[in-house]
C-alpha cells in the first residue's frame, strides 16, 4: 500500500536549507511496494537496453580506475539481482518515469509534496532513475548538471559532499562537464575529504545537496539499491544557459567569460547567443558514446562475467 506520505521529516529549516547546504531528509519509499524484491526483480529483467548501464568496476580510487560496460544478457530479475549482490557491478536504470509509468506517478507524488513544503519551488525537465550497486563499489568524484537528491532504498553507504566552489569544483570544470557530458574528469586530491561533508546512509534516508557539488560514494559491504533525482527549476535551467554561453566564450572563441548573471542584459544576450550556436555542428555537445559492451552476466557462475567475443 502506498504511504500516506513520503517524508517523514521536513521540517522549516529544511526549506531553508534546501539547496543552500547538504541536507538529509527521512522518507518510506523503502517500504513502498514499488521497491518490493518482486519489483526491483520485474525492473532489471525488463529494462530496455537503451535505458540501463551494467558497470564491472575494477580496483579503483576516489578519483578514477578501471570500468567496462556489459550486458544482463536475458538473465531473470532474481539471477541479475544476485550477480550483483555476488559481483562487482553496478546497473544503473535510467528513465524511470518513462519507462515504468507507476514511477511517474510517485515522482509526481514527489514534488508535489516537495512544494507543499516549499511554495516556491517549481521544477521541470524532471527524472528518476534506479541504481543496483555491488557490496563495498564505489562511485567516484564528480558533479552533475541539474539538481539532485539520492534516495537509499536497500543497503547502506557513505556519501562524500563537497563544496562547490574552488578548488573542489571550477566554472571550467562546470562548462567541461555541459559541452561533453562527462561528469567524472574532474581533479580529485586525498585532502579534498577534510573538507567534505559526510553521511552514512541507510533505507530511509535522502540526501539533496547545492547544485553542482561535487561528491563520491563507498558502498558498505552489502548490496545496495538507491533512487535518483534530477530536475531544474527556472534558475537552474537559466544557470545552465549561461554556463553553454560562457563554455562556448572559453573553448571556441578563447575567450575569458565575464560574470554568470541570470538576469539583466548580460543574461540575455549570453541566452540568445546560447541558443544560437548550441546545436551547431561546430559547438554541439560530444556525448560520450555509449561503449561497446564487452561482458555479460554468467548465467552458470552467479557474480561471474564472461568475455563477449572469448573463448
Amino acid at each position: 500500500m502506498q504511504p500516506r506520505t513520503i517524508f517523514t521529516s521536513f521540517e522549516r529549516r529544511h526549506a531553508e536549507l534546501w539547496g543552500n547546504a547538504p541536507i538529509r531528509l527521512r522518507h518510506r519509499l523503502h517500504e513502498h511496494e514499488l521497491f518490493s524484491d518482486a519489483a526491483l526483480g520485474r525492473l532489471v529483467e525488463s529494462w530496455p537496453r537503451e535505458h540501463y548501464s551494467l558497470v564491472e568496476w575494477g580496483g579503483n580510487g576516489a578519483s578514477g580506475g578501471a570500468w567496462r560496460e556489459g550486458e544482463t544478457a536475458g538473465l531473470s530479475g532474481e539471477a541479475i539481482l544476485k550477480a550483483i549482490a555476488l559481483g562487482r557491478v553496478w546497473i544503473n536504470m535510467r528513465n524511470l518515469p518513462v519507462v515504468a509509468p507507476a514511477y511517474a506517478e510517485l515522482m509526481n507524488d514527489i514534488f508535489e509534496e516537495l512544494e507543499g513544503h516549499m511554495p516556491e519551488f517549481r521544477t521541470f525537465t524532471r527524472t528518476l532513475g534506479l541504481l543496483v550497486s555491488s557490496p563495498l563499489s564505489r562511485t567516484i568524484y564528480h558533479a552533475d548538471l541539474p539538481g539532485q537528491s539520492l534516495w537509499q532504498i536497500r543497503g547502506a553507504k557513505r556519501v562524500y559532499v563537497y563544496p562547490n566552489a574552488a578548488p573542489f569544483q571550477t566554472p571550467e570544470c562546470i562548462e567541461r562537464i555541459n559541452l561533453t557530458g562527462v561528469e567524472f574528469n574532474m581533479r580529485f586530491e586525498d585532502w579534498y575529504d577534510e573538507h567534505a561533508v559526510v553521511f552514512d546512509i541507510e533505507p530511509g534516508d535522502m540526501l539533496h545537496w547545492p547544485l553542482n557539488a561535487p561528491h563520491r560514494v563507498d558502498n558498505h559491504d552489502c548490496l545496495n539499491v538507491s533512487m535518483t533525482m534530477e530536475y531544474f527549476t527556472r534558475d537552474i535551467r537559466r544557470r545552465h544557459m549561461v554556463v553553454k554561453a560562457n563554455a562556448i566564450l572559453r573553448s571556441k572563441l578563447g575567450l575569458v567569460p565575464q560574470g554568470a548573471a541570470t538576469t539583466g542584459p548580460a543574461f540575455w544576450a549570453k541566452a540568445a547567443f546560447q541558443r544560437a550556436l548550441r546545436d551547431t555542428a561546430w559547438v554541439k555537445r560530444q556525448n560520450r558514446a555509449r561503449k561497446t559492451p564487452e561482458f555479460r552476466l554468467d548465467p552458470t557462475r552467479p557474480g561471474g562475467v564472461v568475455e563477449i567475443g572469448g573463448a
